[in-house]
Parts: C-alpha cells; structure tokens; sequence
C-alpha cells in the first residue's frame, strides 16, 4: 500500500537535521519477507549512502566560504545537518543490523570509502586554482547523484513495502531518510549552479554518477547475497528476482532511468520531481521522528 500524498503545498520549508533514533534488533536479513533481493538491495543502497553522505559533507564545508548569498547558506547548513545525521544513523544501525544477520560489512565499506576519499575526494597538493575547479567538479556530482536520492526518497514514500510485511522500523528509517532527501533535493542543484550553471557540466556529471551509483549498488547486493543462503546466486536468477520485485513495488525500477529525461532537459529542476508536501507530512507522522520531538 503507498502512502498517499499530502495535499497542499507547505510553502519554504527550513532543513534542518532530526534527531532520530531506531532499534532494528532482532529484525531479520530479508526485512521484506520472502523477498530476499529487494532486501539486500535496500540493505547495499543504505551501506553505499553513508559514505557518500560525508564525502558531501566534506565538499559542502569546502564550499561553504566562498557563498555570499544568506538563503543559500543557510540550506547548505541544513542540508550539512541532515546528511550528516543520515550517515551517523545509517552507520549505528544497519551495521548493526547486518552484523546481527551474519553479515560483517567492513570489507565493502572500505571499497566505498575508497571510492569516495581515494577517487573523489579533496587534493590539498594542487594550487588553488585546480583545488577550486576540483571542488565544482564535485560540486556537480553530487548534484547529480542527490538526483538520484530524491528519486530513491520518493520511491521509498510510494511503494509497496506493508502490503509484503516488511519490518515496520525499517521502514520508518529509509522512509524518513528518503523524505528528508525529497526535502533537500533542490539544495545541491543550487549550489553547483552558484559556482557557474553549465548544461555541459550537469550531463558530464551524470555520465560520471550514474555508472559509479549503480556499480556500487549492483556490487553491494552481491557482497550481501554472498553471505545469504537464500538469496539466489546467478546472475540471471538475480536479475529475474529483481525484475520481478520491481514489478511487485518493492525496489525501484524504470523510473530510475525514466527519471533522466527529466534531468536532461534544460530547464531541469530538481523539484520538478517529487513532492515536498508529503516528504513534510510523512516526516509529521513518522514514529520515530515524532519520538525525536
């Protein structure tokens, strides 16, 4: 059953993190019951974000001295405030979670740290001309992957996830995570379009986010389904599984890449997808961010 949307529109809405807790103990690996790919592919999509989260972090804290404009900083300082919240979140509790099902995700973690800090991260050497034009770089990646996030949020407030059973804290933690990405989404477009709008920059950027996105979330599922016995073990057995829980409105499915019409047009704007009124009306009734009141 998808939650319905909020009626309304709640106007400027102030970012700002939620001190948000959850108690995954005891829950099982197959969160969704029966459905041990939809599962795990949550599972990858929620050890390759926290990583990402502070790698964005760190880029926005660079950024942040060189933005004159008052309403930008301040979303910039919301946005820090949630992502960072996020990745502590995410860490605490699905690494616990993982770890409780027989499943030690540190040798994965490291390869997504790699990525992030090794690949993409900062170089103090360069001069500061090539530090800055470095940072824009990044700037624009991770405009295009919280394109990406928004479409995952969304996703998570409009799928099918109670009809199969699954685990109600769970549940409240990526949907709370996914509406606080609704609720920001237009922040890091903003950001990189301050530091200079560029068409060629916003394509480039997805040519470079959306393969590495989806060849970390594509090897997260196998190093989980690795240590699954009842995940499937083929490829195509995979894939068939993974087809058919995007059908069933479990994980995203071809609105992922339908999703890149949108953002290839030029006059493409994050909040074109996506509603900030149900992201604000879930996060109004969501057991654990009420909890944090």
């Amino acid at each position: 059953m998808s939650l319905s949307e909020a009626a309304g529109d709640p106007g400027q809405v102030a970012i700002r993190p939620r001190n948000v807790s959850f108690d995954c103990s005891g829950t099982p690996l197959h969160w969704i019951p029966g459905h041990p790919v939809a599962s795990n592919f949550i599972s990858s999509l929620n050890l390759v974000l926290p990583e990402g989260e502070r790698w964005f972090v760190e880029a926005f804290d660079e950024a942040l001295p060189y933005v004159e404009d008052d309403e930008l900083r301040e979303a910039m300082r919301g946005f820090i405030g949630q992502e960072a919240k996020h990745s502590s979140v995410h860490d605490g509790v699905q690494w616990g979670f993982l770890r409780d099902n027989g499943v030690d995700p540190a040798p994965f973690a490291r390869q997504v740290h790699w990525v992030f800090r090794r690949v993409l991260g900062p170089r103090p050497e360069l001069s500061a001309r090539r530090r800055r034009k470095r940072l824009i770089a990044r700037l624009w990646i991770i405009a295009a992957v919280e394109h990406f996030t928004a479409v995952f949020g969304h996703f998570a407030l409009n799928n099918d996830w109670d009809d199969a059973g699954a685990d109600p804290v769970l549940c409240d933690l990526y949907r709370w995570h996914g509406a606080e990405e609704v609720e920001h989404r237009s922040v890091a477009h903003d950001v990189a379009t301050y530091f200079g709008d560029s068409y060629f920059r916003r394509v480039w950027a997805m040519v470079g986010a959306f393969p590495l996105l989806f060849s970390l979330l594509v090897r997260g599922t196998h190093f989980i389904n690795h240590h699954d016995p009842e995940a499937p073990k083929s490829e195509v057995a995979l894939w068939r599984a993974g087809y058919a829980d995007s059908k069933a409105g479990l994980v995203p499915g071809f609105e992922i890449l339908t999703s890149l019409i949108g953002y290839l047009k030029p006059g493409y704007r994050p909040d074109d997808f996506g509603s900030t009124a149900q992201a604000v009306a879930y996060l109004a009734s969501s057991p654990a961010a009420r909890a944090a009141l």
